[in-house]
């Protein structure tokens, strides 16, 4: 669902947080409040991220006459089938793991996690923030760790998530139902307009970045030594645990649990909750999966201003990954955090939200 091409978008200028493009305000009082609606142009914003492809493009059109007939991916369908049986049948052998086996799987969600929330997501699909070279080669360990697809294909099909939601070109159109925008639209063939559109976006930015590269010329070994391999092997070897333990909760039962707290923004956080800063547009405010997702679950918000590298107006609530983010900058490992001010927050709030901010 479209986001408005003009936007009151601001960026506070703090310290290792950068001001982005010429702002031309304008004051209304409405009682006793006061709005401030500060326009700022996409193409000005570009200038400082170098790419707009995460703004929602309103010129599209969805094809008139029948959809395209669904074609299933029959080899997906049976992997995720057996992936998820694999997660029951860990949920089983919990109760006679070893306390360190169960704290490593945790460790290893959360590392998987940030690969994706801090990594593809933040870092690389909005450029929301800058990451030294260390940083980068950790995320993308990470990245490879959650095994969601490599960097390069994970920006290109969330960018164009954002650029045609909820139309025929979203990937994960959540139009389509609850399934298909968690899980189903794995198990299908992409629309055609997914294909077109992913063929013309500008990923110049990702191409020039050879970690990025690097690890989608070496993928499918990364995949099988970080998301399998290694959750699997260090259990059994340093504190002897079980072998069929070591692989199916550090391995399968962490890596299904990644895989859905990462749809359930897909899915849940466009249906359910409310919209404070856009009732136009689909997604929602759903502190659940925020809580799953380790932050990503502000997606009223997100949606709304996709620059911001917290995706949240409320820090660390419920948002590890800005924690996470926060502390690369204290280091030095991390800068240029780009964050909408609270005065353009609110003013968005009143302009275009459903009222519900007004009830705390």
């Amino acid at each position: 669902m479209p986001a408005h091409l003009l936007q009151e978008e601001e960026f506070s200028s703090t310290s290792s947080t950068t001001a982005v493009g010429t702002v031309t305000s304008r004051v209304t009082k409405n009682g006793n409040a006061v709005m401030e609606k500060d326009l700022l142009n996409h193409e000005d914003l570009a200038g400082d991220r170098g790419m707009v492809d995460d703004i929602f493009d309103e010129t599209y059109r969805e094809k008139e006459g029948p959809k395209p007939p669904l074609r299933y991916v029959w080899r997906n369908i049976i992997l995720m089938s057996l992936l998820h049986l694999g997660a029951l049948f860990a949920l089983a052998l919990i109760p006679s793991a070893k306390i360190q086996t169960l704290a490593w799987a945790v460790l290893c969600f959360l590392v998987s996690a940030l690969g994706i929330t801090a990594g593809s997501h933040r870092l690389w699909s909005h450029r929301s923030y800058k990451a030294t070279l260390p940083l980068r080669i950790f995320l993308t360990i990470a990245n490879s760790m959650a095994f969601q697809n490599d960097i390069y294909e994970w920006v290109r099909d969330h960018r164009v998530h954002h650029k045609f939601s909820e139309t025929d070109a979203d990937p994960h159109n959540a139009m389509r139902g609850f399934f298909f925008s968690h899980i189903g639209w794995l198990l299908v063939r992409k629309h055609p307009d997914v294909i077109e559109k992913g063929q013309k976006l500008d990923l110049s930015d990702i191409k020039a970045d050879k970690v990025v590269m690097f690890q989608r010329r070496y993928y499918k070994p990364s995949v099988v030594l970080l998301c399998f391999t290694l959750p699997a092997v260090v259990p059994w070897y340093f504190w002897d645990e079980s072998i069929i333990i070591s692989f199916f909760i550090p391995a399968i039962l962490r890596y299904t649990l990644g895989l859905n707290a990462t749809w359930l923004v897909n899915s849940a956080a466009h249906m359910f909750g409310n919209r404070p800063y856009d009732q136009n547009i689909n997604p929602r405010e759903n502190p659940l999966v925020s809580l799953g997702a380790i932050g990503e679950g502000f997606h009223n918000y997100h949606h709304t201003f996709p620059y911001d590298y917290s995706t949240s107006e409320f820090g660390w609530r419920f948002n590890l990954t800005t924690a996470f983010i926060d502390l690369m900058c204290f280091l030095g490992l991390a800068s240029d955090r780009k964050k909408v001010s609270k005065e353009v927050i609110l003013a968005r709030k009143m302009r275009t939200g459903d009222g519900s901010h007004k009830s705390g």
